[in-house]
């Protein structure tokens, strides 16, 4: 018989052992008919992917030094003078965090994890690595963008542009902190401006492709939650609870036969305490602790 955390509030403790925790999981996975993947930030944070580090000031000097940056995150709102010192910082910005990495081996692991079962993937990340790694790519829906697309700067029209040849020449054109003035990326029909695709505000585009994987995305959730479904949440805190975190809680609560399993090492209360059927790691995320759950 499985006995599984029942526990809410901001400083709640693990109570069973590692290793019984680990056997729940295995049995919760082999005895799933689909399992439903939510990823927030903390999952690339676990491979080392992160917006600040040595890797950041070693790429970033040049920007470190003259703008005084701290990390990409405060910087991609640093008011830049110019379009063309805007845009060599994003240039770099888009490489170093979605065409740079190659899948990472714990992203690798947990395709492995889930070979087999019927899944889906639900993302706030914008790095791609799921895709890298090997998920389907129908099967896995980013709901806040990906950095290898521009959109129009306004929102309109709802299109988005495959920017890998344009950042590269952006980044090879770069000097002194900017980039020559015929480089600056504009929608190819109009002339204006275009931004990474990385929600931020209301002129966030979801175009047709964004609203086909949030279809799926429901299909899949509406199906499962009348079976056996086990939700895996990996490094979802409270920057956008709504998307992943908190619907993650209500399937589990509202829902028999579905299990939440959360790896959060600094976020793994609940904030629904009807939910009984719930396991939290707040062991260190890699490649081996997966392995354990196989």
């Amino acid at each position: 018989m499985l006995i599984f955390n029942q526990f809410i509030g901001k400083d709640a403790k693990v109570q069973e052992p590692f290793e019984q925790r680990v056997a729940q999981v295995r049995h919760l996975i082999e005895e799933a008919d689909y399992v439903l993947i939510g990823a927030g930030a903390g999952l690339s944070a676990a491979v080392g992917l992160t917006y600040s580090g040595e890797a950041f000031e070693r790429e970033f000097r040049p920007w470190i030094e003259r703008y005084h940056i701290k990390d990409l995150y405060t910087s991609s709102f640093y008011p830049f003078p110019t379009e063309e010192e805007k845009w060599a910082y994003w240039a770099r910005h888009i490489w170093y965090a979605r065409f740079r990495p190659e899948a990472m081996p714990l992203y690798k692991a947990l395709l492995e994890l889930v070979r087999g079962k019927d899944y889906f993937v639900l993302t706030t990340n914008v790095d791609a690595q799921f895709e890298k790694a090997g998920f389907e790519k129908a099967r896995i829906f980013a709901t806040q963008g990906d950095y290898a697309y521009f959109q129009p700067a306004s929102g309109y029209p709802k299109k988005l542009y495959y920017n890998e040849e344009m950042v590269m020449r952006m980044l090879d054109a770069t000097t002194d902190c900017c980039i020559p003035t015929e480089l600056v990326p504009r929608v190819p029909e109009t002339g204006k401006p275009l931004a990474p695709n990385l929600r931020s505000d209301d002129t966030f585009v979801e175009d047709v492709y964004w609203h086909e994987q949030a279809y799926r995305y429901c299909q899949f959730r509406d199906k499962a939650s009348a079976h056996k479904l086990l939700l895996l949440e990996f490094g979802v805190g409270f920057n956008t609870p709504g998307i992943i975190r908190f619907p993650f809680e209500r399937l589990a609560a509202e829902n028999d036969d579905t299990t939440l399993v959360r790896f959060n090492r600094d976020y793994p209360q609940l904030a629904f305490p009807q939910l009984k059927r719930y396991v939290v790691f707040q062991e260190t995320l890699d490649v081996e602790l997966l392995e354990r759950l196989k």
